[in-house]
């Protein structure tokens, strides 16, 4: 078994944190790993990420953790437990990388950045004998046997087409969101012509389009609103409320509380055509209390200087009580501090998926086996965005596809094994 171990080739298709990690629990065991990509270099999107400060996980109990993916936390719980945070942080120090917590729970490495934890980590790659194929595009299987040719790789290179041939496959080729840096979603129809099942894929941690005034966006665009609670029933009449930070857009609302809230959002739009989300411009205060300063006299004063001396509501959060409430509504003090407590602001759809952070939808996890195989496809393991779920930002995204990789380079590995025990 060890001979066919030392003999077999692996290809693992994308060069993100997903694939990479598929790559190190491979060539850890004496495989021959091959990483093939599009682009010029590996880690683009992960660079990019990482530009505003590398957050590559959270420091939260794992029960909350767990919570933050929703609807597929039942098939992300596994992966974590291969690969969670903890071990994250691990293997990051033994990378060389030291991280600390910040304030909010987030975990960063301790120079904020990603391009050096980068480089680190494919020093010690390429030293157990990865090698690196950039500017190769996966186009598909020859067209032989379904089996057989799910291993038999079709790519376009500087010198023109190529038909790689290779013992097992990890696909990391992410979603559909930042194309520009090689998540374009190419595989989708590559994948449907092997007769694996794909639900559709759509913009995740994204901005949300609202029909703004040209006063508004001319005067306020690029301002955050903070601090600011949100509140909005999902599709199966949960009521969400969650306070923190949002950003007016010119075409709408993103920032950090959106995209926490994006997948709540994105479903109600899907299904009722629109949404209609509350916004609080003054959390710390109740309504009791912002009623009663509100409703004080306030003699010559304009409402707008009556509400940023009461209660602080000045700048944006002001611009927005002008946008949605009508002239003769902004004279009515009872009304206008409730507005402050509940202004209703109308999101009609999602910005386009090219501008989201990530992406939902994928390849199902009932079309794989627990070691991340394509049941249709033996030998062929998928990781990272290519799956279907979501997590917000915070972490959650990176620790998941990390993990993800992981478990599908272990599964390849145990793959191999199999077939050479069976030699």
């Amino acid at each position: 078994m060890s001979s066919f171990l030392e003999s077999a080739r692996v290809a693992v298709i994308g060069g993100g944190p997903a694939g990479l990690m598929a790559a190190e629990a491979l060539a850890q065991q004496g495989v021959q790993v091959d990483v093939y990509d599009a682009m010029p270099s590996v880690g683009r999107k992960f660079l990019m990420a990482g530009k505003g400060g590398m957050n590559i996980t959270h420091s939260e109990p794992l029960e909350p953790f767990l919570g933050r993916y929703g609807a597929r936390r039942g098939q992300i719980a596994p992966l974590l437990d291969a690969f969670g945070p903890d071990a994250l942080r691990a293997w990051l120090q033994a990378l060389g990388v030291e991280t600390f917590v910040g304030s909010s729970g987030r975990v960063f490495p301790t120079d904020m950045k990603a391009a050096p934890m980068l480089r680190a980590w494919l020093h010690r790659l390429r030293d157990t004998g990865v090698r690196f194929h950039m500017r190769h595009k996966w186009i598909g299987w020859d067209d032989g046997d379904n089996n057989a040719a799910a291993h038999a790789l079709r790519f376009t290179t500087p010198e023109g087409e190529q038909t790689l041939t290779c013992d097992a496959v990890v696909f990391a080729l992410g979603g559909a969101s930042w194309p520009r840096l090689g998540s374009d979603a190419a595989w989708v129809p590559l994948m449907t012509t092997r007769s694996v099942p794909i639900a559709p894929l759509r913009p995740a941690n994204c901005g949300f389009d609202a029909d703004w005034s040209p006063y508004l966006r001319e005067r306020f665009a690029g301002q955050p609103v903070k601090p600011v609670a949100i509140t909005l029933t999902d599709v199966d009449k949960n009521v969400h409320n969650r306070q923190g930070e949002i950003l007016l857009t010119e075409t709408g609302l993103e920032g950090s509380l959106i995209y926490a809230l994006s997948a709540a959002i994105r479903e109600r739009i899907l299904a009722d055509g629109e949404l209609t989300i509350e916004l609080d411009l003054a959390p710390g205060l109740t309504l009791e209390r912002v009623v009663a300063e509100v409703t004080r006299p306030r003699g010559s004063r304009s409402m707008s200087s009556h509400l940023h001396g009461r209660v602080g509501i000045g700048g944006v959060k002001l611009a927005l009580l002008h946008e949605v409430l009508s002239k003769e509504a902004f004279a009515d003090a009872n009304g206008v501090a409730r507005a402050i407590k509940a202004l209703p602001v109308r999101l009609m759809r999602a910005r386009p998926i090219a501008e989201a952070i990530s992406t939902a939808g994928g390849i199902p996890f009932e079309a794989l086996d627990a070691h991340l195989m394509l049941e249709r496809l033996p030998g062929a393991f998928c990781a990272g965005e290519m799956l279907d779920w979501e997590a917000p930002t915070g972490g959650y995204l990176l620790t998941a596809c990390f993990a993800s990789g992981l478990v599908a380079g272990r599964g390849a590995l145990a793959y191999l094994k199999t077939r050479g025990a069976s030699n």
